[in-house]
């Protein structure tokens, strides 16, 4: 092949994407959330489909697919057609399945591409009233005093809340029982009936439970306090020192969707994130959209790899633990 053949090959594809991209979407677009109905990620999803669908004229259905650590959810979406028509809302559960599963039957930065992060939100550690510790200090002194007596529960292997656990165990010293969930529902039903004893959870969901004095809140995962619950310290202030913890959520599609495709979802979800009335709704909430390109996107999932691979190392964490 020539060099005009070349370069007029490059131009065709080129208008060919072009073309992809404008007729795009013309049928209804499925996210697939490898999530519990309920939690964070199936929340956030349904608004982001609300105003997509708002602004691109066709259908974001939202499919719920949890299970195996939000593993089968994801394996869906990476081997689903390259084309723009089935989105992954993902969270830091599939930066940090990276490191804590050996084997999946997908590699997350080979065979998806990032589109566009949503939204991160501060985490908040929870007590049953039940548990005999008023501040964090009491909890952890208690934690030491009967190592593997006290235990937490969360939505499952990988997910920020059972990270978070697993964070503060290894930076406090302390030999909490991990107890994993199939999703933040069944977390949430337990730690608010007593069967388990502490939780983090997203603070957007669970700021409610705390100030109806269902539980107990100890401490937000932040590094600073959160404008929802500003009278509970960070767990840093509270007595771990450094601590730091959160939950976001961003977008993906299959290895090979092309370029122009990325770029019109990328655009459309920024809009739609930092629109003044989605941010002001969502700060009541304890969320903060977040705005990058997808390459952007795609340095800062590669850092949070890194991360949690420091973390799942240090702490010993297990899929089934």
């Amino acid at each position: 092949m020539t060099a005009v053949h070349r370069a007029l090959a490059l131009v065709l594809a080129s208008l060919a994407l072009a073309a992809a991209a404008q007729g795009y979407p013309s049928k209804p677009v499925k996210i697939i959330v490898p999530f519990a109905a309920g939690g964070p990620a199936d929340i956030y999803a349904r608004i982001l489909g609300e105003k997509l669908q708002a602004a691109m004229g066709q259908p974001f259905v939202v499919d719920d697919r949890p299970g195996a650590g939000a593993i089968v959810g994801t394996d869906a979406v990476a081997k689903s057609a390259p084309d723009g028509y089935t989105l992954l809302m993902m969270s830091n559960t599939q930066t940090v399945n990276e490191s804590l599963f050996a084997e999946k039957p997908y590699s997350l930065m080979r065979d998806l591409v990032p589109v566009a992060p949503v939204n991160y939100s501060d985490l908040v550690m929870v007590v049953h009233p039940s548990v005999p510790a008023k501040n964090l200090r009491e909890f952890l002194a208690l934690a030491k005093a009967k190592p593997g007596s006290l235990n937490y529960a969360s939505s499952g292997p990988g997910t920020p809340y059972h990270m978070a656990g697993e964070l503060l165990k290894a930076m406090a010293g302390v030999d909490i029982v991990h107890i994993p969930y199939k999703g933040s529902a069944g977390a949430r039903t337990d730690i608010l009936g007593g069967q388990v004893q502490m939780m983090f959870d997203a603070i957007t969901t669970m700021a409610p439970n705390v100030r109806a004095g269902k539980l107990r809140a100890l401490g937000t995962s932040g590094k600073v306090r959160s404008a929802v619950l500003p009278e509970v310290p960070t767990v840093s202030e509270a007595g771990v020192p450094g601590y730091e913890a959160v939950i976001w959520l961003g977008i993906m599609v299959p290895a090979g969707t092309p370029r122009a495709i990325v770029d019109r979802l990328n655009a459309e979800i920024t809009r739609a994130t930092n629109a003044p009335e989605t941010k002001e709704a969502w700060a009541k909430q304890g969320a903060v959209a977040m705005s990058m390109s997808p390459d952007e996107f795609g340095r800062y999932m590669r850092d949070d790899i890194a991360k949690w691979a420091r973390v799942v190392k240090i702490s010993g964490a297990k899929p089934d633990q």
